[in-house]
């Protein structure tokens, strides 16, 4: 995680400017982390309000691909590499980062009750179970994108989600 010193340096603002809006260094990295999980979701926009169909879950697969292709496969999850700086030290980030993923989350779990509602999903399907291990996959496959420089890394781990999606089909 950038420290203040950092952030002043990338930014120009004086110690004094960057304290007239934090508190403290607590409360900067905070504001990182609601900024970054609502750039994350917004980056995906209307695409995750669409999840309740198989078209709308392929769009948003090959959206998220697509973008790292874009990126040159640089970076990965900005959720996931605020994880990985943060959790293990700072707990409030942790939670928050947490909270994040399930904001995250939610959307496949609701589109995937309302498959299930809809009888596209068996009646025994557990949406939640199954939202996390493609979110599981995403971050997976975000991480092996971005140490391999190969977005197709990402691909497979989205092929493999979309086959774990498709058994619990009605």
């Amino acid at each position: 995680m950038p420290s203040a010193d950092d952030v002043r340096a990338r930014t120009g603002a004086s110690r004094s400017q960057l304290y007239h809006y934090f508190e403290d260094r607590d409360d900067l990295v905070h504001a990182v982390i609601d900024v970054t999980i609502d750039a994350v979701l917004d980056t995906q926009g209307e695409l995750l309000d669409h999840l309740d169909s198989w078209a709308g879950i392929d769009r948003w697969f090959d959206s998220l691909v697509q973008h790292q292709t874009g990126r040159q496969a640089c970076g990965g999850c900005p959720i996931g590499s605020l994880a990985g700086q943060l959790a293990e030290s700072d707990p409030d980030a942790r939670a928050a980062i947490a909270a994040g993923l399930e904001r995250w989350e939610e959307h496949l779990r609701d589109g995937l009750t309302r498959m299930r509602t809809r009888g596209k999903l068996r009646k025994d399907a557990d949406p939640a179970a199954l939202a996390t291990a493609t979110m599981a996959s995403i971050q997976g496959g975000l991480l092996l994108t971005q140490v391999r420089r190969d977005p197709h890394q990402l691909r497979i781990a989205l092929d493999a989600a979309r086959n774990n999606l498709r058994a619990a089909a009605a």
